[in-house]
């Protein structure tokens, strides 16, 4: 039988494309990517990994079986200290102080973003929180592998690939597709169907994640 994640896969393959296509990725591989870009992506980033990992703490709370919880509760944690590790090895090469990243406005797409994903994380239970989550667990995952067959010329972006490209990230993200294949194995179409529309918004959101930081998005009033 088809597994419902590959199915969502399939749901999103045109937004996946896109992704891969626009000139922020392709500009990492290339090296034409203006560091300046970068920078303001791994400030974003930085910003958007404190709200997401709110969000994997509500999924553990969530979650029916005690195993999960422990392993968002991890996520959540690997979010916060493991993540800021690369992004703080960015900001040291840069000179950006924490506080400095701290006092950095959200772009209009970050907090549009984070915002849909709280809100999911407080109001919707555990499956669809998973179908919102999912995304950037997996599309990180996808890209990195892509990117690495072409490496990067820039040592900062061959950093940032290499680290989304590796089997270390690629158990983190099986297990979280594990997860949500086995909490909606028995889910009727209308609930699948919840789940699966999160799946495609926050799709949609990573790809304007990297359109706001080619753009260095800022608000426009």
């Amino acid at each position: 039988m088809q597994r419902f994640t590959d199915e969502l896969w399939r749901s999103i393959e045109p937004i996946f494309s896109a992704i891969l296509a626009h000139p922020f990725v392709q500009g990492l591989t290339d090296g034409t990517l203006p560091e300046e870009t970068f920078r303001f992506y791994v400030v974003q980033d930085a910003l958007y990994l404190q709200d997401y990992a709110r969000t994997l703490a509500l999924a553990a709370a969530k979650a029916p079986r005690a195993a999960w919880c422990e392993l968002f509760a991890e996520h959540a944690k690997v979010a916060l200290v493991v993540e800021r590790a690369l992004h703080d090895s960015f900001f040291r090469e840069w000179g950006l102080a924490p506080e400095d990243v701290a006092a950095t406005p959200y772009a209009p797409a970050n907090l549009a973003y984070t915002s849909y994903l709280l809100r999911v994380a407080y109001e919707r239970p555990f499956e669809e929180v998973l179908g919102a989550v999912l995304p950037c667990y997996w599309i990180y995952w996808e890209v990195g592998k892509h990117l690495e067959r072409t490496g990067s010329p820039n040592p900062l972006y061959r950093r940032w690939i290499d680290t989304y490209a590796s089997e270390e990230y690629a158990q983190v993200v099986r297990a979280v597709i594990d997860v949500t294949e086995e909490a909606t194995a028995d889910l009727p179409e209308s609930r699948r169907a919840l789940v699966r529309q999160h799946f495609v918004t926050t799709s949609r959101y990573e790809w304007l994640f990297w359109d706001s930081a080619w753009r260095r998005e800022a608000w426009p009033v």
